[in-house]
Protein backbone atom coordinates (compact mmCIF):
# COMPACT_ATOMS: atom_id res chain seq x y z
CA UNK A 1 0.00 0.00 0.00
CA UNK A 2 1.20 3.60 -0.60
CA UNK A 3 3.52 5.15 1.92
CA UNK A 4 3.84 8.68 3.22
CA UNK A 5 5.28 10.92 0.51
CA UNK A 6 5.88 13.96 2.72
CA UNK A 7 9.47 12.94 3.55
CA UNK A 8 12.21 14.58 1.44
CA UNK A 9 14.02 12.60 -1.25
CA UNK A 10 16.98 10.67 0.07
CA UNK A 11 20.58 10.64 -1.06
CA UNK A 12 21.96 7.97 -3.39
CA UNK A 13 23.15 5.61 -0.66
CA UNK A 14 19.81 5.71 1.13
CA UNK A 15 18.04 5.18 -2.20
CA UNK A 16 20.10 2.06 -2.82
CA UNK A 17 19.21 0.73 0.63
CA UNK A 18 15.52 1.36 0.00
CA UNK A 19 15.71 -0.35 -3.36
CA UNK A 20 17.43 -3.38 -1.85
CA UNK A 21 14.66 -3.51 0.72
CA UNK A 22 12.03 -3.40 -2.01
CA UNK A 23 13.49 -6.27 -4.04
CA UNK A 24 14.13 -8.50 -1.09
CA UNK A 25 17.90 -8.16 -0.76
CA UNK A 26 17.84 -6.79 2.77
CA UNK A 27 16.61 -8.24 6.07
CA UNK A 28 14.74 -4.97 6.58
CA UNK A 29 12.30 -5.96 3.86
CA UNK A 30 8.64 -6.11 4.90
CA UNK A 31 6.91 -8.59 2.65
CA UNK A 32 3.59 -8.07 4.38
CA UNK A 33 3.53 -4.30 4.03
CA UNK A 34 -0.16 -4.16 4.91
CA UNK A 35 -1.23 -7.10 7.13
CA UNK A 36 -4.89 -6.15 6.59
CA UNK A 37 -4.58 -7.47 3.03
CA UNK A 38 -4.03 -10.99 4.35
CA UNK A 39 -7.37 -11.17 6.18
CA UNK A 40 -9.65 -11.33 3.11
CA UNK A 41 -7.21 -13.65 1.33
CA UNK A 42 -7.19 -16.04 4.29
CA UNK A 43 -11.00 -15.90 4.48
CA UNK A 44 -11.23 -16.68 0.76
CA UNK A 45 -8.87 -19.64 1.19
CA UNK A 46 -10.86 -21.04 4.12
CA UNK A 47 -14.18 -20.76 2.26
CA UNK A 48 -12.75 -22.37 -0.86
CA UNK A 49 -11.16 -25.30 0.98
CA UNK A 50 -14.42 -25.95 2.82
CA UNK A 51 -16.49 -25.92 -0.40
CA UNK A 52 -13.85 -27.96 -2.26
CA UNK A 53 -13.89 -30.75 0.33
CA UNK A 54 -17.69 -30.70 0.51
CA UNK A 55 -17.98 -30.88 -3.28
CA UNK A 56 -15.61 -33.85 -3.41
CA UNK A 57 -17.78 -35.74 -0.96
CA UNK A 58 -21.00 -34.82 -2.76
CA UNK A 59 -19.84 -35.44 -6.33
CA UNK A 60 -17.14 -38.04 -5.81
CA UNK A 61 -14.40 -35.72 -6.97
CA UNK A 62 -16.10 -34.60 -10.17
CA UNK A 63 -15.73 -30.83 -10.54
CA UNK A 64 -13.46 -30.66 -7.50
CA UNK A 65 -10.21 -32.26 -8.53
CA UNK A 66 -6.57 -31.51 -9.13
CA UNK A 67 -7.27 -28.99 -11.88
CA UNK A 68 -9.49 -26.83 -9.67
CA UNK A 69 -7.09 -27.04 -6.72
CA UNK A 70 -4.12 -26.06 -8.92
CA UNK A 71 -6.03 -23.12 -10.38
CA UNK A 72 -6.94 -21.85 -6.91
CA UNK A 73 -3.33 -22.17 -5.75
CA UNK A 74 -2.29 -20.17 -8.81
CA UNK A 75 -4.87 -17.47 -8.10
CA UNK A 76 -3.74 -17.13 -4.49
CA UNK A 77 -0.10 -16.98 -5.58
CA UNK A 78 -0.89 -14.21 -8.07
CA UNK A 79 -2.75 -12.22 -5.39
CA UNK A 80 0.03 -12.64 -2.83
CA UNK A 81 2.69 -11.55 -5.33
CA UNK A 82 0.63 -8.52 -6.31
CA UNK A 83 -0.37 -7.38 -2.83
CA UNK A 84 2.14 -8.47 -0.20
CA UNK A 85 5.41 -9.18 -2.02
CA UNK A 86 8.18 -6.63 -2.71
CA UNK A 87 6.47 -5.96 -6.06
CA UNK A 88 3.97 -3.78 -4.18
CA UNK A 89 6.60 -1.40 -2.79
CA UNK A 90 8.67 -1.47 -5.96
CA UNK A 91 5.69 -0.39 -8.02
CA UNK A 92 4.50 2.29 -5.64
CA UNK A 93 7.85 3.89 -4.84
CA UNK A 94 10.03 3.35 -7.91
CA UNK A 95 8.86 1.80 -11.17
CA UNK A 96 5.82 2.25 -13.38
CA UNK A 97 6.62 -1.11 -14.98
CA UNK A 98 6.43 -2.89 -11.62
CA UNK A 99 3.09 -1.21 -10.97
CA UNK A 100 1.91 -2.40 -14.38
CA UNK A 101 2.88 -5.97 -13.54
CA UNK A 102 0.90 -5.69 -10.33
CA UNK A 103 -2.16 -4.55 -12.29
CA UNK A 104 -1.81 -7.41 -14.77
CA UNK A 105 -1.82 -9.88 -11.89
CA UNK A 106 -4.81 -8.27 -10.17
CA UNK A 107 -6.96 -7.46 -13.18
CA UNK A 108 -6.38 -10.47 -15.43
CA UNK A 109 -4.41 -13.44 -14.17
CA UNK A 110 -5.81 -13.78 -10.62
CA UNK A 111 -9.50 -13.45 -11.67
CA UNK A 112 -9.03 -15.94 -14.52
CA UNK A 113 -7.40 -18.54 -12.28
CA UNK A 114 -9.94 -18.01 -9.51
CA UNK A 115 -12.87 -18.65 -11.84
CA UNK A 116 -11.12 -21.70 -13.30
CA UNK A 117 -10.84 -22.98 -9.72
CA UNK A 118 -14.61 -22.96 -9.43
CA UNK A 119 -17.08 -25.43 -10.89
CA UNK A 120 -20.82 -25.87 -10.87
CA UNK A 121 -20.48 -28.41 -8.09
CA UNK A 122 -18.40 -26.05 -5.93
CA UNK A 123 -20.73 -23.12 -6.69
CA UNK A 124 -23.92 -25.11 -6.04
CA UNK A 125 -24.88 -23.29 -2.80
CA UNK A 126 -24.61 -19.90 -4.55
CA UNK A 127 -26.40 -20.86 -7.77
CA UNK A 128 -29.93 -20.24 -6.48
CA UNK A 129 -28.88 -16.80 -5.23
CA UNK A 130 -27.00 -15.75 -8.38
CA UNK A 131 -29.63 -16.77 -10.94
CA UNK A 132 -32.27 -14.29 -9.62
CA UNK A 133 -29.62 -11.56 -9.64
CA UNK A 134 -28.91 -12.31 -13.29
CA UNK A 135 -32.61 -12.06 -14.10
CA UNK A 136 -32.88 -8.69 -12.36
CA UNK A 137 -29.91 -7.38 -14.35
CA UNK A 138 -31.88 -8.03 -17.54
CA UNK A 139 -29.97 -6.98 -20.69
CA UNK A 140 -26.90 -6.12 -18.61
CA UNK A 141 -26.37 -9.84 -17.91
CA UNK A 142 -24.65 -10.16 -21.25
CA UNK A 143 -21.09 -11.14 -22.24
CA UNK A 144 -20.67 -7.74 -23.91
CA UNK A 145 -21.07 -6.11 -20.50
CA UNK A 146 -17.98 -7.97 -19.26
CA UNK A 147 -15.79 -6.61 -22.06
CA UNK A 148 -17.14 -3.07 -21.70
CA UNK A 149 -16.56 -3.01 -17.94
CA UNK A 150 -13.07 -4.46 -18.22
CA UNK A 151 -11.83 -2.16 -20.96
CA UNK A 152 -13.50 0.88 -19.40
CA UNK A 153 -11.87 0.38 -16.01
CA UNK A 154 -8.49 -0.43 -17.55
CA UNK A 155 -8.44 2.66 -19.75
CA UNK A 156 -9.94 5.05 -17.20
CA UNK A 157 -7.47 4.09 -14.47
CA UNK A 158 -4.58 4.64 -16.89
CA UNK A 159 -5.55 8.29 -17.35
CA UNK A 160 -2.46 10.04 -15.91
CA UNK A 161 -4.36 12.10 -13.31
CA UNK A 162 -6.17 9.04 -11.93
CA UNK A 163 -3.10 6.80 -12.13
CA UNK A 164 -1.02 9.33 -10.17
CA UNK A 165 -3.83 9.84 -7.65
CA UNK A 166 -3.95 6.09 -7.03
CA UNK A 167 -0.19 6.03 -6.41
CA UNK A 168 -0.40 8.95 -3.97
CA UNK A 169 -3.67 8.38 -2.08
CA UNK A 170 -4.22 5.03 -0.30
CA UNK A 171 -8.06 4.93 -0.53
CA UNK A 172 -7.91 5.68 -4.26
CA UNK A 173 -5.25 2.99 -4.67
CA UNK A 174 -7.48 0.47 -2.87
CA UNK A 175 -10.41 1.44 -5.09
CA UNK A 176 -8.22 0.96 -8.16
CA UNK A 177 -7.21 -2.54 -7.10
CA UNK A 178 -10.77 -3.56 -6.23
CA UNK A 179 -12.15 -2.33 -9.55
CA UNK A 180 -9.35 -4.06 -11.49
CA UNK A 181 -10.12 -7.38 -9.81
CA UNK A 182 -13.90 -6.96 -10.18
CA UNK A 183 -13.50 -6.06 -13.86
CA UNK A 184 -11.37 -9.16 -14.38
CA UNK A 185 -14.11 -11.33 -12.86
CA UNK A 186 -16.70 -9.64 -15.09
CA UNK A 187 -14.54 -10.32 -18.16
CA UNK A 188 -13.88 -14.01 -17.56
CA UNK A 189 -17.23 -15.00 -16.02
CA UNK A 190 -19.20 -15.32 -19.31
CA UNK A 191 -16.45 -17.49 -20.77
CA UNK A 192 -15.97 -19.89 -17.83
CA UNK A 193 -19.48 -19.74 -16.34
CA UNK A 194 -19.08 -21.47 -12.97
CA UNK A 195 -22.81 -20.69 -12.73
CA UNK A 196 -24.72 -21.15 -16.03
CA UNK A 197 -25.84 -17.94 -17.75
CA UNK A 198 -29.02 -17.61 -19.78
CA UNK A 199 -27.19 -15.69 -22.51
CA UNK A 200 -24.45 -18.09 -23.56
CA UNK A 201 -21.85 -17.75 -26.26
CA UNK A 202 -21.99 -20.37 -28.98
CA UNK A 203 -19.93 -21.36 -31.99
CA UNK A 204 -17.03 -18.99 -32.58
CA UNK A 205 -18.39 -16.29 -30.27
CA UNK A 206 -16.01 -17.18 -27.39
CA UNK A 207 -13.03 -16.75 -29.73
CA UNK A 208 -14.28 -13.36 -30.90
CA UNK A 209 -14.99 -12.39 -27.27
CA UNK A 210 -11.46 -13.11 -26.06
CA UNK A 211 -9.83 -11.59 -29.16
CA UNK A 212 -11.83 -8.36 -28.74
CA UNK A 213 -10.92 -8.05 -25.06
CA UNK A 214 -7.23 -8.79 -25.48
CA UNK A 215 -6.85 -6.77 -28.67
CA UNK A 216 -8.63 -3.83 -27.07
CA UNK A 217 -6.22 -3.65 -24.16
CA UNK A 218 -3.13 -4.51 -26.21
CA UNK A 219 -3.72 -1.21 -28.04
CA UNK A 220 -3.08 0.64 -24.77
CA UNK A 221 0.04 -1.43 -24.17
CA UNK A 222 1.28 -0.62 -27.68
CA UNK A 223 0.76 3.10 -27.05
CA UNK A 224 2.68 2.98 -23.77
CA UNK A 225 5.45 0.88 -25.34
CA UNK A 226 6.09 3.43 -28.08
CA UNK A 227 5.41 6.69 -26.22
CA UNK A 228 8.44 8.97 -26.50
CA UNK A 229 7.51 11.23 -23.58
CA UNK A 230 6.61 10.35 -19.98
CA UNK A 231 2.86 10.35 -19.39
CA UNK A 232 2.78 9.98 -15.61
CA UNK A 233 4.30 12.87 -13.63
CA UNK A 234 4.39 10.78 -10.45
CA UNK A 235 6.97 8.41 -11.89
CA UNK A 236 9.11 11.31 -13.11
CA UNK A 237 9.77 12.19 -9.47
CA UNK A 238 10.44 8.72 -8.05
CA UNK A 239 14.07 7.63 -7.49
CA UNK A 240 15.53 6.15 -10.67
CA UNK A 241 16.87 2.62 -10.34
CA UNK A 242 18.52 0.08 -12.61
CA UNK A 243 19.48 2.87 -14.99
CA UNK A 244 15.92 3.26 -16.30
CA UNK A 245 14.67 6.67 -17.34
CA UNK A 246 10.96 7.48 -16.88
CA UNK A 247 10.32 6.91 -20.59
CA UNK A 248 12.18 3.58 -20.65
CA UNK A 249 10.32 2.46 -17.53
CA UNK A 250 7.02 3.44 -19.15
CA UNK A 251 7.91 1.61 -22.37
CA UNK A 252 8.70 -1.56 -20.41
CA UNK A 253 5.34 -1.27 -18.68
CA UNK A 254 3.64 -1.12 -22.07
CA UNK A 255 5.57 -4.17 -23.26
CA UNK A 256 4.54 -6.07 -20.11
CA UNK A 257 0.89 -5.30 -20.87
CA UNK A 258 1.21 -6.32 -24.53
CA UNK A 259 3.07 -9.55 -23.82
CA UNK A 260 0.65 -10.60 -21.08
CA UNK A 261 -2.38 -9.91 -23.28
CA UNK A 262 -0.87 -11.87 -26.17
CA UNK A 263 0.23 -14.79 -23.98
CA UNK A 264 -3.16 -15.01 -22.26
CA UNK A 265 -4.93 -14.81 -25.62
CA UNK A 266 -2.96 -17.76 -27.00
CA UNK A 267 -3.51 -19.89 -23.88
CA UNK A 268 -7.23 -19.17 -23.75
CA UNK A 269 -7.65 -19.89 -27.48
CA UNK A 270 -5.92 -23.25 -27.00
CA UNK A 271 -8.18 -24.00 -24.03
CA UNK A 272 -11.27 -23.06 -26.06
CA UNK A 273 -10.12 -25.29 -28.93
CA UNK A 274 -9.60 -28.26 -26.59
CA UNK A 275 -12.97 -27.61 -24.94
CA UNK A 276 -14.74 -27.52 -28.31
CA UNK A 277 -13.07 -30.79 -29.33
CA UNK A 278 -14.06 -32.42 -26.06
CA UNK A 279 -17.65 -31.20 -26.40
CA UNK A 280 -17.75 -32.46 -29.99
CA UNK A 281 -16.49 -35.89 -28.94
CA UNK A 282 -19.03 -36.09 -26.11
CA UNK A 283 -21.82 -35.14 -28.50
CA UNK A 284 -20.67 -37.82 -30.96
CA UNK A 285 -20.65 -40.45 -28.18
CA UNK A 286 -24.14 -39.43 -27.09
CA UNK A 287 -25.37 -39.71 -30.66
CA UNK A 288 -23.80 -43.17 -31.04
CA UNK A 289 -25.37 -44.35 -27.77
CA UNK A 290 -28.76 -43.05 -28.91
CA UNK A 291 -28.42 -44.84 -32.25
CA UNK A 292 -27.38 -48.07 -30.53
CA UNK A 293 -30.32 -47.81 -28.16
CA UNK A 294 -32.69 -47.22 -31.09
CA UNK A 295 -31.28 -50.20 -33.01
CA UNK A 296 -31.54 -52.35 -29.88
CA UNK A 297 -35.17 -51.35 -29.44
CA UNK A 298 -35.88 -52.24 -33.08
CA UNK A 299 -34.20 -55.64 -32.67
CA UNK A 300 -36.27 -56.35 -29.56
CA UNK A 301 -39.41 -55.36 -31.41
CA UNK A 302 -38.55 -57.69 -34.32
CA UNK A 303 -37.77 -60.55 -31.94
CA UNK A 304 -41.00 -60.07 -30.07
CA UNK A 305 -42.96 -60.09 -33.32
CA UNK A 306 -41.20 -63.24 -34.49
CA UNK A 307 -41.92 -64.96 -31.20
CA UNK A 308 -45.61 -64.09 -31.43
CA UNK A 309 -45.76 -65.31 -35.05
CA UNK A 310 -46.68 -61.96 -36.47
Amino acid sequence: MPRNRSAPRCDNRTQVTHVLDSIGASPALHWFQDPAVLAPLMLLAVIYVWRFRTARREAGGRGAGVAQAAAFAGAMTALLIALVSPLDGLGEDYLFSAHMLQHVLLGDIAPLLLLLALSRVIMRPATRRLIPIERRLGPLANPVTGIVLWLTFMYVWHIPALYDAAAEIPPVHLLEHVTFFAAGLALWWPLIQPVPMRRRMTGMQPVAYVAAAKGGLAALGLYLAWAATPLYPYYETTPRIWGLSPVEDQNIGGVIMMVEQSFTLVLVLVWLFVRMLTASEEEERRRERAEEAELGAQDIDVDSRSASGV
